[in-house]
């Protein structure tokens, strides 16, 4: 079974903030679908214990208040959470996610170093070896690269980007809740794979159209999937800091210090015990 057919988990948090190494999960949504099995959704609301950033309460909509009072303790909630995660990858399920690789995991890691005593590669038995991870950022960028910003508040390759440009509909007033975003993250990754696995006569027009596509890259099995998108993750993080070290091409985003990490899909822990 090709690897857009079988069963996988997807996931999605919202947080207090944008930076995984410093935002607390407010929300989480873990998705089993696929597969040819009914779908078993759970869904997380946790008090993140600090005040959350006002553009994090904008995009989300919870506010402290509300997670004060509904919200399950923190290190409650991220230790069902790991369980749950741990129970996933010890089944061999993939998880999908969009930016799931650079973000989502990354936050829970941290989270799970806060409040478990370590990071998921101490915190899920085996971490490193089996998990498998379906990133439709990384994907869409490795199949159809080269896409233009929809708007100056739109960009190339963010979730609503993605799921417009392979066939879904997008409903805004849903969208930035965890159970809708991990979903439509899934299903992204069923069109991205179907794609791959058709002959390139039999892709949709507009893949046809492209001046530089790679649907063909995906074409493999999971495993291999998997290790792939540790290089095209590494490749396109070696890209951007070098975009973001050169002052003509960055124009006022210009930074010679720029650090990109290259790390897919954990970045390796740096806690120092002031900003975690």
């Amino acid at each position: 079974m090709t690897w857009h057919l079988g069963r996988m988990a997807a996931l999605d948090f919202e947080s207090s903030d944008k930076h995984h190494d410093t935002a607390r999960i407010v929300t989480c949504a873990l998705i089993l679908t696929s597969g040819g099995l009914a779908t078993d959704t759970r869904t997380w609301l946790l008090n993140p214990g600090i005040p959350m950033e006002p553009e994090a309460i904008a995009v989300h909509g919870i506010t402290d208040e509300h997670a004060a009072k509904h919200g399950q303790p923190a290190a409650e909630g991220v230790l069902e959470i790991v369980t749950a995660l741990s129970e996933v990858v010890a089944a061999g399920v993939p998880i999908v996610g969009h930016n799931v690789g650079r973000y989502d995991l990354n936050l829970l890691s941290a989270e799970s170093e806060r409040h478990l005593g370590g990071p998921l590669t101490e915190t899920i038995p085996d971490c490193a070896d089996r998990m498998r991870v379906i990133d439709t950022m990384t994907l869409d960028r490795q199949a159809a690269p080269y896409r233009r910003r929809v708007s100056d508040t739109q960009g190339a390759y963010q979730m609503r980007t993605t799921a417009e440009t392979y066939g879904l509909k997008w409903d805004e007033d849903q969208a930035h809740g965890a159970e809708y975003d991990a979903l439509m993250s899934a299903r992204a990754a069923w069109h991205m794979g179907n794609i791959a696995h058709l002959p390139h006569q039999q892709r949709p027009d507009w893949v046809r159209g492209l001046r530089t596509q790679r649907f063909s890259s995906l074409a493999v099995d999971l495993d291999e999937l998997h290790a792939r998108q540790i290089g095209w993750a590494r490749t396109e993080a070696e890209r951007f800091q070098a975009y973001l070290r050169d002052p003509v091409k960055a124009k006022d985003k210009h930074d010679p210090a720029a650090v990109i990490d290259p790390h897919w899909p954990l970045i390796p822990s740096q806690q120092n015990g002031e900003n975690r």
